[in-house]
Formats: structure tokens, sequence, C-alpha cells
């Protein structure tokens, strides 16, 4: 790439070179023409002392001249001002030889701020000089004589090819290494961003390009750093998805393993022992029915869970007073807290607060709410559950005052198959789905399901639900 590039703005810059010579070129041949234009536009050339010379000098009209902001001077034989008219005309008196050659030669510098045109009348034997102030100087012309001597002109062929070729090697010695610096400018950005993009091609999603510039290679680099980031949290939300899929595969597993493995234990027993005893036969079924009663509510939450992760799961929202909704939940809570010896707080506003609910999937998240906690505290517990309304949101808060849930485990209770206590699961029945449900159930209405921290002692959860 760096040696195409090269060769390439090479070719450009050669081109680039090629095109200031025929500029130059062209501006000699500007600059003839802007001569001859010139030489019809000044006031000088209006007046040329041809057109004014008279064989007498006394007769020659001066006041055009004069009045143009110009000057004549007539100079005799003996090199004296016979008249002197103008401002910047010559004064009157004898001049010798040397001042009026010195003169002449000065007059055709072309460092003199004048311009002189100076005409000899050979008849009277005068000369005739007409003066004007020089405005701009316009000197140049490109000149071929034919009766030049044999030899001058293909010297001068020679010398004007040398300048040219000259010129044009000039140009080509500044070009390569301009060229090349240019180039390296553009490929040594390119260059690190290939080798990043082939880091992230080859697995390397930390590829990240630093290029120090701040023209369009930066917004280049920003947009390939943002991909890259980009690319890398994806790559670690799947590989995050792959190994919870994983870890879910073996909870199932596992957890459907025990029930199963209780179930066709008993079911052989007493296939193989017909004759036992009506204790020992309603034992087994008992245990029968317990680990398939397991068995079908680990299932049946495990496609609630799937559900819920479908595109497809809709809620059946109807605007609902939530005040309402939540005094009939608390009021189905109230005999199961009985029955497990434990007490319980309701703090629902009189004034209602209004939202558009699914009734049925927010009174499962309740009773998730519940269950864990009657599964997991022992009698005795309070059970509190209020509702504040703000801003366009509610909140209710389900708290209790039990045994509360380990530090380690506090991050990652809303996983599928997160338990508090694995150990006492065979007595509780838990799966450990139920969090997992409960805010799939609150996200899905736009709000979602918290655990908040701070809590001295106990458990407490937030329920965030949008208000209309």
């Amino acid at each position: 790439m760096k040696a195409k590039i090269s060769r390439q703005f090479f070719a450009y810059y050669l081109l680039v070179g090629v095109l200031v010579l025929l500029s130059t070129v062209l501006a000699l041949c500007f600059l003839a023409a802007a001569s001859r234009i010139a030489a019809k536009a000044f006031a000088k050339d209006r007046y040329p002392a041809s057109v004014l010379m008279r064989d007498d000098y006394l007769q020659v009209d001066a006041s055009s001249v004069v009045r143009s902001g110009g000057s004549i001077t007539v100079v005799d034989r003996d090199f004296r001002v016979v008249r002197s008219e103008g401002a910047d005309a010559l004064p009157e008196g004898q001049l010798t030889p040397a001042e009026f050659t010195e003169f002449l030669a000065w007059s055709k510098h072309k460092s003199t701020p004048f311009h002189h045109d100076i005409l000899y009348n050979p008849d009277r034997q005068f000369w005739l000089i007409v003066t004007f102030p020089a405005s701009i100087r316009v000197d140049f012309s490109l000149i071929v004589n034919p009766k030049a001597a044999a030899g001058d002109f293909p010297l001068a062929v020679l010398i004007v090819a040398g300048v040219l070729g000259a010129f044009l090697l000039m140009i080509l010695a500044l070009t390569a290494p301009f060229s090349a610096v240019t180039a390296a400018q553009i490929t040594m950005p390119l260059r690190r961003l290939t080798e990043s993009t082939r880091r992230l091609r080859e697995g390397d999603y930390g590829a990240r390009v630093d290029l120090h510039l701040k023209n369009e290679f930066a917004e280049l680099q920003n947009t390939f750093n943002d991909m890259a980031a980009r690319i890398e949290r994806e790559m670690a939300l799947r590989q995050k998805a792959e190994e919870d899929r994983k870890r879910l595969i073996l909870d199932v597993s596992h957890d459907l393993k025990n029930p199963m493995s209780s179930i066709q234990g008993y079911a052989e027993r007493l296939c193989k022992k017909p004759n036992l005893s009506r204790e020992e036969l309603e034992r087994s079924l008992g245990i029968i029915l317990q680990n398939s009663q397991r068995a079908n509510r680990l299932l049946s939450e495990l496609f609630e869970l799937s559900q819920l992760d479908s595109p497809e799961f809709s809620l059946k929202k109807e605007r609902v007073d939530l005040c309402e909704v939540l005094r009939q939940l608390c009021a189905e809570l109230i005999p199961q807290m009985d029955q497990a010896g434990f007490r319980y707080e309701f703090d629902i506003p009189e004034e209602s607060v209004y939202a558009l609910l699914d009734s049925d999937r927010l009174g499962r998240i309740v009773q998730n709410l519940a269950g864990n906690a009657l599964r997991y505290n022992p009698p005795g517990t309070t059970v509190s559950v209020s509702l504040s309304a703000k801003a366009g949101k509610a909140v209710v808060t389900f708290r209790d005052d039990g045994v509360g849930i380990p530090e380690h485990l506090r991050e990652d209770i809303f996983k599928p198959f997160v338990r508090v206590d694995s150990a006492r699961r065979a007595q509780t029945g838990g799966s450990g789905l139920g969090l997992s449900i409960a805010r799939r159930i609150a996200q899905a209405h736009g709000g979602d399901l918290s655990l908040q921290s701070g809590e001295v002692k106990g458990t407490a959860f937030a329920i965030t639900l949008p208000t209309i």
C-alpha cells in the first residue's frame, strides 16, 4: 500500500510540476502581451517625440505634454539646454558631453523613475527629450531577430533550454521528497489502522488506534475505536450469555435430576416390592407426588421465563388504580402470613394512583417476593408493603426484617437458579427462578425490580412502575 500510494503521490506532484512549468511559460507570454497593451495605454505613448518633432524646436507643442504631467527638453548640438518646459525637464544651461552622455545612459536604465523618449533632428541638429513620470514599468519582451550573428541564435536557444531544464530539475528535486513526506502522512495512519483492524479480525477486541492527529484521520480513528469498543462489549455480552446458557442447562439438569431420581427410585421400589405395607406404600407415593410436583413447578417456571424472553410476549395492560390492585394482593397474602406466623404492615395511600398494568402479572411479582420471604425467614418475621408515587412513577417497596441476603449474592440474586440457601432448597422447594421472572415482568411494564442496599436487617425490594 505504501509504495503504491507513494508512486501515486509522486506522479501527482510531477504533474503539478509540469503544470507549474507551463504556467511559467504562459506568465511570460502574458507579460509580453501586457507590454504591448501598456504601450497604447500610458500618456507617454500618446505623446511620443516622433509626433511632437518640428524642424523649429520653438514650434514644438509642449502644452498637451505638460497638462498630462510630462515635460520637454531641447538640447542643441553644443549640448546646451535651449528649451525646458515641465516639472521634470532639464534646467536651461550648458552641459558637458560627459554629462549629456551620462544622462542618456541613465534615461534608459530600468531603475529610472521616468520614461524618456529621445529623438535627434539631423537637419537642425538638436535633441528633443519628452519625459513622463513612470507609473508602472512593463519592459518584458521576447524578440527573435533573424539577422543576428550566425552562432548567437543556437547559443540563445541552448541557454533558454538550459534554464527551462534547470527549472524542471528543480521541480523534480523538490517534488520527490515532498511527495514522499505527504504520502507518509497518509500511509502511516493507514498502516496503523490496518494493523489494528487485523488484530480485531483475529480476535483481539481490545485493539485501539491512537494517531495523535486532528484531521479526518482523527474522525476515522474515533469511529474505529467506537466500533471496536462496541464489538468488545457485544462479544463480552455474547460470552456472558453463553456462560449463562451453559450454567442454566447445568442447573436445570441438576434440579431435575434429584426429583426424577427420587421418582424413579421409589417407582422401582413399588414395582419390585408389591407387598409393601399400606404405610410404606403411602409414604412412597407421597414422595413420588412431592417430587413430581417439584419437577412440574420447575418446568412451568422455565416455560414462563422463556415466554418472558420471547419477542412475541406481550402484556394485557389496562388502566387500573394501582392502590386498589395492591390492596387486593395484600389481602390475599394475609392468610399465608398468618399460617406461617408472620407479622405484616401495609402502607397504601388513599389517593388513587393510575397505571397501565397487567394485574395478573403484577400479582405474580408480589407472590414471588412473598413466597421468598415466607420460604427463607423464620416465624415472627415482619413483612411490610408500601406504595409511593412521584414524578410519573410509582414505587412499591416490599420489605422484611428476616435473615437477609448474603453480600456475595446481592449482585447475582436476579440470575436464574441463584438461591440464598441451596442446602435448604429440598425443604423449601424454591427453584431459583422466581426473582428472574419477577424482574422480567417489571421490565416488561417499563419499570424495574431492584434490591435496595443499606438495609441493616432483612431484605427490601423496590418495584418501579410508570404511572399515567
